[in-house]
């Protein structure tokens, strides 16, 4: 098929860049011992523990690679999204829709491959349906966010092949505060889409129970983009308002704790790239129809386009999701058990999407969760546990848009995880066993699948602060609903989608190779990764009319193949350089391309603190993205520059506060995202400058 590039390409390419940063990877080792001044005091990285690895371990005891954002880091990352939040991290992209919408993108995949946690259950939402509905996680509210891949990824369902996402927060408290609160507040500004956001926590406690509440609200105006773009200077339609809180009472105990917690989500954010014209659009077989043929009545498939579109303006989606939790952890219960975790939640999640003022499509997901954790003590020298989940989720959409029929989705899943150290080794494996039953309410359909997944991982440290890790796996993904019974328009993402009842289970065998150096004046890390997924499912375009792509879900042998890495050089005690860079080729067995395939990139940058002043600038390259699908465009890539600056200082009662300054795409870049499926009609913000205070008390 032909393919236009609209775009004149504008980054060289980065193959000659990135060969030279890993190259620098692999050999830092030799020149970090040369260069490490030996008056200077040794660097060790900080024991992170790692809350999704399920048995409490540290990034350096990891066998897989793990990404860990916290504190100060997590601030200066934090964005309005969870995809914006991770999207600079190695091997780490977004779907990026506007403002209102984004989910991480884990080594090219994305979807239902890359599950979103919040301390251990899954976030029961629509993001996985489409790139347009919001992941109903606040960044704002987090205390910890982690991406782990591997045997510790397994255990939270084989169908997350790409990674996991697990966001922490304190909702149900887990310990009474020492002086009976503790809290913090945060305000922010900033100028790129005269946005505004405030957040507030408070835990307060007295004998075995603890209070928390909690609670943000956002709102952002359509944003700016780099200068160049030929539709403006702003993003009309990108405009966003949420707000979201909880509140949640434990009991805190010797031995454990028991908690619950409601949370309550609302968010009213545009649809960038929204095209009216497509009304009306229909397939005859794999072929697009638009418009009438012979004044021939289709029913519910044609409407009477008589009315002005242009008055209706920007749909804009309405979101409110309410959920329930139940947490819980009983230390030391009986002999051989450590442990017994229990996670559980209801969810009763609705969106309607609305156009010129009248809803036009609802989507609605009632669902419930549980897992179970039983943590065993040593046997012959393995920790580890054994668990099982089951979920049920109820699907419906109504409506103009409704493209998937109401389904109703049961699984339940058991798993067991198992590491051991011999020495300088370390051992890992895990196996998990999975049973998925989909039943499509308006056809009569049951689709049933099942399927064994396992990894094993393994590390070792050959010298002291230097690890030598790998691990192998192989993995199960069950079709969704979506996958299965979807069919008709999407206007949101400018498809019409075909699903495809008779897909079968994605099987993923993967291989992961890295070195690490964690202690010294350099530090780095960098994997290399094979995945061959046989009978991958990827909506494959067979038709395009205008604009709107005909989707149909297909399956086909897809290979991954990649690696990601970063280093840091400490020059004295106030001065830190790095570099960080990925990148993923993908094809099918065909010899086509993976859809909005990520692109390769590369960063630098250089941090400094001086008294209470702490201070990084970050600049990142992205390579244009040439390697495209059939009836998919190039991207130019772009190179951008961000700053930040923060003081930091103590009250008198002891609690600590700061301002910081962020100052983002400094030279205005006008700059696409290939992973988006609204690139053109959507950039990425321009210039901006934020201003913060957080006072913790």
């Amino acid at each position: 098929m032909a393919r236009t590039a609209i775009f004149k390409p504008q980054a060289r390419d980065l193959r000659p860049v990135a060969a030279a940063v890993i190259g620098l990877l692999l050999s830092s080792a030799a020149l970090a011992q040369n260069a490490e001044d030996s008056t200077s005091a040794t660097t060790t990285l900080p024991e992170v523990t790692v809350s999704a690895s399920g048995t409490n371990r540290t990034v350096d005891d990891m066998t897989t690679p793990v990404s860990v954002l916290q504190g100060d880091e997590l601030v200066q990352k934090r964005g309005a999204s969870l995809g914006e939040t991770l999207a600079n991290e190695p091997g780490i992209q977004a779907t990026h829709f506007g403002a209102g919408a984004s989910r991480p993108v884990i080594r090219g995949m994305d979807g239902a491959r890359v599950k979103v946690l919040n301390d251990g259950a899954v976030i029961q939402d629509a993001s996985t349906i489409s790139p347009d509905h919001a992941v109903v996680s606040e960044p704002m509210l987090a205390t910890q966010i982690e991406v782990l891949r591997g045997p510790s990824a397994l255990i939270y369902g084989a169908g997350a092949i790409g990674g996991v996402v697990n966001v922490l927060d304190n909702k149900i408290p887990t310990k009474v505060p020492e002086k009976g609160y503790e809290g913090q507040v945060e305000v922010r500004a900033g100028t790129g889409a005269n946005d505004a956001a405030t957040a507030l926590s408070l835990t307060a406690g007295s004998g075995p129970f603890a209070l928390h509440v909690e609670g943000m609200a956002r709102n952002a105006d359509d944003y700016r983009v780099g200068s160049g773009w030929g539709l403006g200077n702003k993003v009309d339609g990108s405009r966003a308002r949420n707000a979201g809180g909880s509140i949640g009472l434990s009991w805190i105990g010797d031995s454990g704790y028991v908690g619950l917690a409601y949370t309550r989500t609302q968010a009213r954010y545009g649809l960038p790239g929204h095209n009216h014209s497509f009304e009306g659009c229909h397939t005859h077989g794999l072929h697009l129809h638009c418009g009438g043929h012979d004044d021939h009545d289709h029913g519910e498939d044609g409407h009477d386009h008589d009315h002005d579109h242009e008055e209706e303006g920007v749909p804009v989606v309405d979101m409110h999701s309410e959920r329930y939790d139940l947490r819980s952890e009983w230390r030391q219960p009986f002999a051989g058990v450590s442990a017994i975790r229990v996670r559980g939640g209801v969810t009763r999640y609705h969106h309607d999407e609305i156009e010129g003022g009248e809803i036009s499509t609802s989507f609605k997901n009632r669902a419930h969760d549980m897992r179970v954790d039983v943590l065993h003590e040593p046997i012959a020298g393995w920790t580890g546990l054994v668990g099982f989940e089951a979920a049920q989720r109820r699907f419906s959409a109504t409506g103009d848009e409704a493209y998937v029929q109401p389904t109703r989705t049961q699984s339940q899943g058991v798993y067991l995880l198992e590491e051991r150290r011999f020495g300088d080794f370390g051992v890992e494996a895990a196996l998990r066993h999975d049973w998925q039953s989909v039943y499509a309410n308006d056809d009569g359909l049951v689709r049933k699948h099942k399927g064994n997944s396992l990894s094993l991982g393994g590390s070792w440290r050959f010298m002291p602060g230097y690890r030598l890790s790998a691990h192998v796996t192989s993995a199960s993904r069950l079709p969704t609903a979506e996958e299965l019974y979807a069919r008709g328009l999407h206007m949101a993402t400018s498809t019409y989608e075909l699903g495809n009842p008779d897909l079968r289970k994605e099987r993923s065998g993967n291989i992961d190779i890295g070195i690490a150096r964690t202690a010294g004046d350099t530090t780095y890390s960098v994997n290399v990764y094979r995945n061959r997924v046989n009978n991958y499912i990827y909506g494959r375009t067979v038709d395009e009319h205008e604009g709107l792509q005909l989707l149909q879900y297909a399956q086909q042998t897809a290979t991954f193949t990649g690696l990601e890495g970063q280093i840091q050089h400490r020059i004295d005690a106030n001065w830190t350089v790095g570099a960080t860079g990925d990148l993923v080729h993908a094809k099918l067995e065909d010899g086509s391309k993976i859809p909005r395939l990520a692109p390769a990139r590369v960063g630098l940058r250089v941090a400094g603190k001086w008294a209470n002043w702490r201070s990084e600038a970050q600049w990142q390259l992205v390579q244009r993205q040439n390697k495209v699908a059939d009836y998919e465009t190039e991207t130019p890539g772009y190179g951008m520059l961000n700053w930040r600056v923060s003081y930091h200082q103590t009250s008198s009662d002891g609690t600590p506060w700061q301002i910081y300054l962020k100052l983002d795409n400094l030279t205005n870049k006008l700059a696409y995202v290939h992973t988006s499926f609204i690139k053109n009609a959507a950039p990425l913000q321009g210039r901006a400058v934020s201003l913060g205070f957080i006072k913790q008390f």
